[in-house]
């Protein structure tokens, strides 16, 4: 058990940065962006987070731009919030930790309500989610978002985050590019996987050339979409080492595409009830108690879920691939880092207990006893993400 201690608790490197072990707080949407910046909720969450031990932790989902947005409760960067996000990083460092970001775009599955514009997208696509068609991304367009990504990066750096995480997976803008099921445009962004892959990786160069060689760029992909036609594992591979090539530090290897499999990304139960409760149109409410479990597709909990198709990709890059999927316990940990993976990010586990990396520091035997029940993920759509298990939901 020692030796587990030491695996899990030993320093690690991404890019130029050093984190004090190998626990990553995932980006899990926390719906505490009421004011479109940072509540006093989404600073008590991180707060509480890295309090825990985790080494860093991830401030999820921030649009580059305000038309990037599926929820009114989400952030989107601008120079006016780096006084917010400074108090957000000053108050994870004060706990020892470090500070990412995530940022993306929603694309297609922006909320025309929301933004009060028709979304974007790849290609023109219908999205059942939103009851809205998205317009085809110009030459214009595309430039200024890979614009609007490195300033969003930039304030992210001036506003004291230690690393930034691309959302390149997940069905989002830049996932809805690489997928063939939402891509199929006639240009040089679309057809071969290299062209699909242009969009994130020109991303990226501008962000590496923006931020200097050691700034750390994690970027979150799919390893499988999860749907006829869409992104496979062998074109996740390749779109990996396009993106090692084109300045990134590291790779999140994840699955699933919101409007399409949203649960295959986090496995268990669906909380159908719970996203009932929290929708606030009628039609969506009823839709929902109708036919959720029609639309929605339930994918059934397995430990270390990603764990075959994320060795594959992790065999084919040289720069770090941080593992997700399925961890409940220090065993599952000690599986992953003795399998050659260089971090686990922690989503479920972490919200269930912000405390998981002191208690298994103190406890190496600890088990989490989240049952997968998902009803967190039901409550980002409300006043924010929480665990109605509590601090009773681990066996000793």
């Amino acid at each position: 058990m020692k030796n587990t201690k030491e695996q899990i608790f030993k320093l690690g490197k991404i890019g130029g940065l050093t984190l004090p072990n190998r626990i990553i707080k995932a980006g899990c949407f926390e719906g505490m962006s009421q004011n479109e910046g940072v509540t006093p909720a989404l600073l008590n969450h991180h707060k509480k987070i890295t309090a825990g031990g985790t080494a860093m932790t991830t401030v999820a989902y921030c649009s580059v731009t305000y038309d990037g947005r599926a929820f009114e409760h989400e952030m989107w960067m601008r120079e006016d919030l780096i006084p917010e996000l400074k108090q957000l990083t000053k108050a994870i460092h004060e706990n020892g930790a470090l500070a990412s970001i995530q940022l993306g775009h929603c694309g297609y599955f922006a909320s025309p309500s929301v933004i009060g514009k028709r979304p974007m997208g790849a290609s023109p696509k219908f999205n059942l989610f939103r009851l809205s068609y998205c317009r085809q991304m110009s030459q214009q367009d595309i430039e200024e978002k890979i614009n609007d990504f490195v300033k969003a990066a930039e304030i992210a750096k001036t506003s004291g985050f230690d690393a930034i995480e691309i959302h390149a997976g997940h069905g989002y803008l830049l996932s809805q590019f690489l997928s063939p099921y939402t891509n199929k445009r006639k240009d040089e962004y679309g057809g071969s996987l290299k062209n699909r892959a242009r969009f994130a990786s020109e991303i990226i160069k501008g962000v590496r050339k923006s931020l200097g060689k050691d700034f750390p760029i994690l970027v979150k992909m799919n390893l499988r979409d999860g749907m006829n036609g869409g992104l496979e594992l062998d074109e996740s591979i390749e779109a990996a080492k396009l993106f090692e090539q084109a300045g990134a530090d590291a790779i999140i290897p994840s699955s699933g595409f919101t409007s399409k499999t949203p649960f295959r990304m986090l496995r268990g139960k669906l909380p159908i009830s719970g996203m009932v409760a929290n929708q606030k149109k009628w039609f969506m409410k009823l839709g929902l108690l109708l036919f959720g479990k029609m639309i929605v597709q339930e994918y059934p909990f397995d430990k270390l879920f990603h764990f075959d198709d994320a060795s594959k990709l992790k065999d084919a890059v040289n720069i770090p691939v941080i593992y997700i999927g399925g961890i409940t316990s220090a065993k599952d940990i000690k599986t992953i880092l003795d399998a050659g993976f260089d971090f686990v990010q922690l989503g479920r586990t972490l919200i269930l207990d912000p405390d998981f990396p002191n208690k298994i520091k103190r406890n190496i035997e600890l088990t989490n006893n989240c049952d997968h029940c998902n009803r967190c993920v039901a409550a980002m759509d409300g006043s924010g993400v929480y665990c109605v298990s509590g601090e009773k939901g681990f066996l000793e």
